[in-house]
């Protein structure tokens, strides 16, 4: 039994999977009458329930083998496999830094999981004397680590060390990684315990479509395929990240604007009078301190703007995804006719 064996629930490496019409015949052609469908009409037939040519597409782009690739329904999907394959309810432990996505804590809870959650330093990095001595808690399965960090949009430093001093399962929630040039996919044959979450949702502007990714071991993937649903993405989802990741100039083009819409929003907000803060961002938004955030949450919305409001996990912050030149030129505008 290898190292990450042991990790995994007893039931979860014991549990037979269920077995669809489309995984017992992979053929394209014939005379269908094996999966109870409709003969009639054009989405009648169940998808490819491994996604197979959107994991290939996402192999060429990525560098990364088809095996170490589960595709599901968003990054959501994913963290909760997480949890149901490696947290005994009731007993095992997770760990997040704060703040960071709220989904986390959701699925711990859903899944009857502790979630230890250790506050970031005043510059939103791990305190790493402060996990140290969590990470020796035997009862402690995962860590979630997401960088770049929702709402404070910096990457975390502390991952590979925390990979290399944990043995239990580290995630990494890597979303909005496609704006910045860390990512730690690359190391994946270098660390067994390690899985790495990315999304079509953000830079691939799919996040109707709700298709994320994760990376990990060929181990670790089957679990995910033995675990999830058999038909976990719908055939106009999975067509839709094929079509997105054969236009990769749309792609660029759309992140080379929100890019340079970034660093143009941030210098202007700054100058706003009742801007107290920006803080540097590796991700497609902007965590800005204000001088009361729920006011000027409130009249952003009777301007017709809608941001978002993070003063319960940060004080006085509003969280601003950046949009088109005229949406971010609209913000500006509403911004300077809010007086302090």
């Amino acid at each position: 039994m290898n190292s990450i064996e042991k990790i995994v629930r007893p039931n979860i490496l014991a549990l037979q999977a269920y077995s669809s019409a489309r995984e017992e015949f992979t053929g394209s052609e014939g005379i269908f009458l094996d999966a109870n469908e409709n003969p009639f009409g054009e989405l009648n037939r169940y998808p490819d329930p491994l996604q197979k040519a959107l994991k290939q597409k996402l192999s060429v782009i990525k560098g990364v083998a088809t095996q170490n690739i589960f595709t599901g329904n968003g990054s959501d999907e994913a963290i909760d496999l997480c949890f149901r394959i490696f947290c005994e309810p009731g007993k095992d432990k997770a760990l997040t830094f704060t703040p960071t996505y709220g989904m986390y804590e959701v699925s711990a809870a859903i899944n009857n999981t502790e979630l230890i959650k250790v506050p970031l330093d005043n510059n939103f990095q791990v305190d790493i004397n402060k996990v140290l001595l969590a990470l020796e808690d035997e009862n402690l399965k995962l860590v979630f680590i997401c960088s770049p960090n929702n709402p404070t949009g910096n990457c975390l430093d502390a991952a590979e060390f925390i990979i290399q001093n944990f043995k239990g399962i580290v995630v990494v929630d890597e979303a909005y990684a496609d704006f910045c040039s860390t990512t730690l996919v690359n190391k994946l044959e270098q660390y067994s315990n390690l899985i790495v979450l990315q999304t079509l949702s953000k830079a691939w502007g799919l996040a109707a479509a709700r298709v994320g990714i994760a990376y990990a071991s060929p181990f670790i993937i089957s679990l995910f395929n033995k675990v999830k649903p058999p038909y976990n993405i719908s055939k106009l989802n999975y067509t839709a990240a094929i079509y997105a990741l054969e236009n990769t100039d749309n792609y660029e083009e759309q992140k080379k604007l929100l890019l340079e819409e970034r660093l143009k929003l941030s210098e202007a907000l700054s100058q706003i009078p009742i801007v107290r803060k920006v803080y540097p961002s590796q991700a497609n938004f902007l965590l800005v301190e204000v001088s009361d955030a729920n006011s000027v949450y409130k009249n952003l919305i009777q301007q017709g703007i809608i941001i978002r409001n993070r003063n319960k996990e940060v004080k006085n912050c509003i969280r601003i995804s950046i949009g088109t030149p005229q949406e971010n030129k609209a913000l500006l505008n509403a911004l300077q006719n809010i007086t302090a």
